[in-house]
């Protein structure tokens, strides 16, 4: 079916535009090295071609004038997702341009850059930092070449965004999203609130054993005070 490809897809372009994000966070600081480019253009190029993949995919779905209403909301759905998508990799790609034009890779350079980048992305530049490449030696001028490259490559999907809004008029603000806002979290306390509930349930709203537990210990607190009084009364 090709609302559950569309779907996968999109999937899939969201996972590669998310590890690329993170790959360019690393760019210029204490992790970079000519590893980290090539995943970098390896990972963005993976991107372009889901990209246009799944652009093509539901741009003739949703030219398909025998399109239903509740299929065709599910398509404009998918499109703005896959548009935002799509903005956000030209971004990343234009703030790996900048950084990389900043910091190149075999040239006498500036002291480079400590991100403080911690956690998830730590582990996407370690699997970029992973491979060994005997080629290194020898591509010396890797970096730059890439970023040629790389800015004909932002072009192309500044072209397809525009492509993409000629052939296909879907107004954001026109498509209705399937749950409210912070319905997650919504979702999440109530879950959390059934829980406390049926635990209460459980044991009651005054436990019996702990009442005449609290009660012994009041009256031998009381008792100790009444002794120590009389104590002090006698000395």
């Amino acid at each position: 079916m090709v609302r559950e490809e569309c779907k996968a897809l999109l999937d899939a372009l969201n996972k590669a535009t998310v590890c690329y994000h993170y790959l360019v966070l690393t760019v210029g600081s204490s992790a970079d090295s000519q590893n980290l480019r090539e995943e970098l253009q390896k990972t963005r190029q993976k991107a372009q071609e889901l990209a246009a993949t799944t652009g093509s995919l539901l741009t003739t779905a949703l030219r398909d004038k025998r399109l239903g209403a509740e299929e065709r909301a599910e398509f404009q759905r998918l499109w703005v997702a896959f548009s935002g998508c799509l903005e956000l990799l030209e971004a990343d790609m234009r703030r790996a341009l900048a950084l990389g034009t900043a910091f190149p890779l075999h040239t006498p350079r500036r002291p480079l850059v400590r991100t403080g980048v911690a956690g998830r992305s730590t582990g996407v530049a370690a699997r970029a930092l992973s491979v060994r490449s005997l080629r290194h030696e020898a591509e010396r001028d890797f970096d730059v070449e890439d970023l040629h490259k790389l800015e004909r490559e932002i072009l192309q999907v500044g072209k397809m965004i525009y492509d993409m809004e000629m052939k296909v008029n879907v107004p954001r603000w026109t498509v209705q999203a399937r749950q409210a806002a912070g319905a997650e979290l919504l979702s999440g306390a109530g879950a959390s609130t059934a829980g406390f509930v049926s635990v209460e349930e459980r044991t009651g709203p005054c436990d019996p054993s702990k009442a005449l537990a609290a009660t012994v210990f009041s009256a031998v607190l009381l008792a100790a005070v009444a002794l120590a009084v009389c104590v002090a009364k006698l000395s």
